[in-house]
């Protein structure tokens, strides 16, 4: 049974590109978000085995998200989306509870590793 991802981001050509790379993998795009707030929401509606979590959003950052989406379900896996020189909201990612990091741009192979990583 393929794994259900949902992914986070406010870019629509990201979650666009993350989509394709993951259902070309055999992981299913289980929903979409474009801000923390919408994360949170869907997260309760979809109940994805794993999230993609931008960190850099409106309305509400990916780290509030993952925060708030630990605090509902303690084995959330979520893994954090970032940009090159975030290090730091990287950190505090981790620290709230994210299970792993992959740059931007994606890497096919880094993704993937990741994802597999987190749900074995």
């Amino acid at each position: 049974m393929s794994k259900r991802v949902l992914i986070v981001d406010d870019a629509a050509f990201m979650r666009i590109k993350l989509k394709d790379i993951l259902e070309k993998n055999g992981y299913e795009v289980a929903g979409e978000a474009q801000n923390g707030n919408e994360a949170v929401e869907k997260y309760k509606e979809v109940e994805p085995d794993i999230v993609t979590m931008d960190i850099t959003m409106p309305e509400k950052d990916g780290v509030e998200a993952l925060k708030e989406i630990k605090a509902m379900d303690s084995s959330a896996v979520v893994l954090m989306c970032s940009a090159m020189g975030q290090q730091t909201m990287v950190m505090d990612a981790i620290r709230a509870g994210a299970i792993d990091f992959i740059v931007k741009p994606f890497d096919t192979e880094r993704v993937i590793k990741a994802l597999d990583k987190a749900i074995s």
